[in-house]
Formats: structure tokens, sequence, C-alpha cells
């Protein structure tokens, strides 16, 4: 006869080892499209080439000292790279070193990232993009907080 809670803990286990592959995945995506935003920005800070013109505009008319942070694209281009780049690989080398503050990590970058988008909402408007990065964001504050309290029941 199978004793059913040796294939109850197989399960959480596989179910876990899935959990941290997923958020190996969504950091390093979210920290890969952080790297291109951010390159596209510095490539073309008009914004001209992929149509971000009236975006830039925008910024202007909404943010602080629209004539020091906001005549181009490239402050933009280092604040994304900076917070939803370098963070995201962050929390993704943690995660693979196994590293006890790798949840943290994740959930600190999916509100990171969630007030980013919080911000592009309030300066643009919603739009299908930034709707989709808002759900990356939650799925990373969820799938943190779901690791860490399997963690802490492991104790």
């Amino acid at each position: 006869m199978v004793d059913s809670t040796a294939i109850s803990i197989r399960g959480v286990l596989l179910l876990n080892k899935q959990m941290v592959k997923f958020q190996k995945f969504l950091t390093l995506f979210i920290g890969i499209g952080a790297v291109l935003g951010a390159v596209m920005m510095w490539i073309d800070p008009s914004g001209q080439m992929w149509g971000m013109e009236p975006l830039l505009e925008m910024l202007r008319a909404k943010m602080p000292w629209p004539d020091v942070f906001f005549k181009n694209f490239i402050p933009s281009g280092f604040v994304l790279l900076a917070l939803n780049g370098i963070t995201q690989f962050a929390a993704a080398f943690l995660l693979f070193k196994k590293h006890p503050l790798a949840y943290w990590a994740v959930l600190a970058c999916g509100i990171i990232l969630m007030l980013w988008i919080v911000l592009e909402w309030w300066v643009w408007g919603f739009n299908f993009m930034s709707n989709i990065y808002f759900v990356f964001g939650l799925i990373e504050v969820v799938a943190a907080v779901v690791s860490m309290r399997k963690e802490k029941s492991k104790q």
C-alpha cells in the first residue's frame, strides 16, 4: 500500500520546484525586457523610431523638472534599467543561488514593477503592455508570498 503522506510531500516538493523555476523565468524575462526597453531609449532618445514621441510630451506635462529629466528618453532608460532590470537580475541570481533572501527580492521586484506601472498609468493611461506588466508584477508578489509561506512551514 502506498503512503498518501509520502505522495503529498512529493507533490508539494515538485510544486515548489516548479514555482521556483517559474520565478526564475519571470525575473529573467522582465529583466531582459527592461534592458531592451532601456537600450531602445538610448538608441533613439527622441522616441521617434518606435512611435513614442507623444509619450515624451505627456511625461513633460505630468512629471516634475521636465527640462532636466525629460528632454529625451535617456534618463528614463537609466531609471528603467536600474529599477526593473538590475533588480530583476539580482532576484534571479538569488533564486539560482537558493539564497534565503531570494523570495524577499522577488517580492520587492514585483512591488517595484507594479509601482512603475501605476506611474505609467498616471502619465499615459491604461494600455495593453502596461496592463500585462502589472499582472507580471502581481504574479511575482503572489509567487513570492506563497514561496515564503511554504519555506516557513518547512521549518
